[in-house]
């Protein structure tokens, strides 16, 4: 299978880069997020709220074990979180070619620190904690990761072309 999975920090351009690239490739462009609240009926933030964390992670690996019964090829993206767990990575290399899109937190910052959608930030300090969060994440990032790409100060049509440079 030759799908392309963006993984990365919150904020560092999976969804808009993936959307993007799948027009660029002529593929489907599928957001895990965006699956798991159009089967739940409701927003990440709710399910959170609702839920907890642990419930929201283990949906994140019911929508990866589905995407794998696909056939057509695809470009999808994942949440921030997605592979923190173990078994998350693993069924991103059997999905097909992981791309870690890895942004310095001051650019994280700069892009999402408007947005009240993204429970993991509603907090004092939000550079802080993307700080925090960045440095636990990254050797879950760099495990599940085929090629690593660095995204901050480049516009979509570098980090497509270094991709495909990579990926071939």
């Amino acid at each position: 299978m030759d799908n392309i999975i963006l993984i990365g920090y919150m904020g560092c351009g999976k969804t808009t880069l993936g959307i993007r690239l799948s027009y660029h490739m002529r593929i489907p462009f599928v957001d895990t997020d965006k699956m798991i609240e159009k089967n739940e009926g409701r927003e990440i933030s709710e399910i959170f709220a609702q839920d907890g964390e642990e419930a929201f992670r283990q949906m994140e690996t019911r929508t990866i074990q589905t995407l794998l019964q696909e056939k057509a090829r695809k470009v999808i993206s994942t949440g921030g979180g997605l592979p923190i767990r173990e078994e998350n990575r693993q069924l991103l290399k059997q999905l097909g070619t992981v791309v870690w899109l890895k942004a310095e937190p001051e650019t994280v910052y700069e892009r999402v620190k408007g947005d009240t959608r993204r429970p993991l930030l509603q907090c004092e300090d939000p550079l802080a904690k993307i700080r925090e969060m960045t440095v636990a994440r990254s050797p879950y990032y760099q495990e599940a990761a085929d090629v690593v790409i660095q995204v901050d100060g480049k516009d979509f049509d570098t980090i497509i072309q270094e991709m495909e440079g990579q990926i071939r």
